[in-house]
């Protein structure tokens, strides 16, 4: 088949949008994050939102041979309101993340495949794997959240501030840094971060 014609191309243009998307909406809340004070929530969406550039891109560059063409497409893309709490926005994200997992881009590798196009397919399936992740992540920390869990544990736990590294032993991170005295919203597990592929 011809990548002109094929549905792959309209997929990839569609998966670019997305993740432009994404990235705009992470961005837009780490700003709610930063506002009520939970700068390592801040930090998750801004770390994903850099990630999710990242995948526009390798979706952008599987578009090369379509130099100088518009491609047009139809699609459907969330609306959030960004006054809302950063769990709720943690939720839509795990929400849409996992969206992209388990049905569009394993949707679009199917497609990519039956239409002739490995390079395609195999990036559609690692990113759906990725977005799994993401979505593992954000889940993690929605959960967190809404039980009021971000800085307390169970257990004995290693907090890390954020700002000048001072680290903390304890079931709950300190509500000022002794250190930095930056507020406790700094603080981040340092065992099981969110930044790797969390545990429950």
């Amino acid at each position: 088949m011809e990548f002109r014609e094929s549905k792959t191309r309209e997929n990839l243009m569609r998966a670019f949008a997305g993740e432009c998307q994404a990235r705009t909406r992470y961005t837009f809340a780490a700003s709610a994050a930063r506002s009520a004070g939970l700068h390592w929530v801040e930090r998750v969406f801004r770390f994903t939102a850099d990630q999710e550039k990242e995948h526009a891109e390798l979706f952008y560059k599987l578009l090369a041979q379509c130099e100088g063409e518009n491609i047009h497409i139809d699609g459907a893309y969330p609306v959030e309101n960004t006054a809302w709490t950063p769990d709720r926005l943690l939720r839509s994200a795990q929400h849409n993340e996992y969206e992209e997992a388990h049905t569009v881009y394993p949707s679009f590798a199917q497609t990519a495949r039956t239409e002739g196009f490995a390079a395609a397919a195999a990036t559609f399936a690692m990113i759906a794997e990725i977005e799994q992740t993401h979505g593992d992540r954000f889940g993690q920390l929605a959960q967190r959240a809404e039980e009021n869990r971000l800085f307390t544990s169970d257990q004995d736990t290693v907090w890390m501030c954020l700002n000048c590294g001072h680290v903390h032993y304890g079931r709950q991170a300190p509500g000022v840094c002794p250190v930095c005295k930056h507020v406790q919203g700094y603080f981040v597990r340092v065992e099981g971060s969110e930044i790797l592929v969390p545990r429950m």
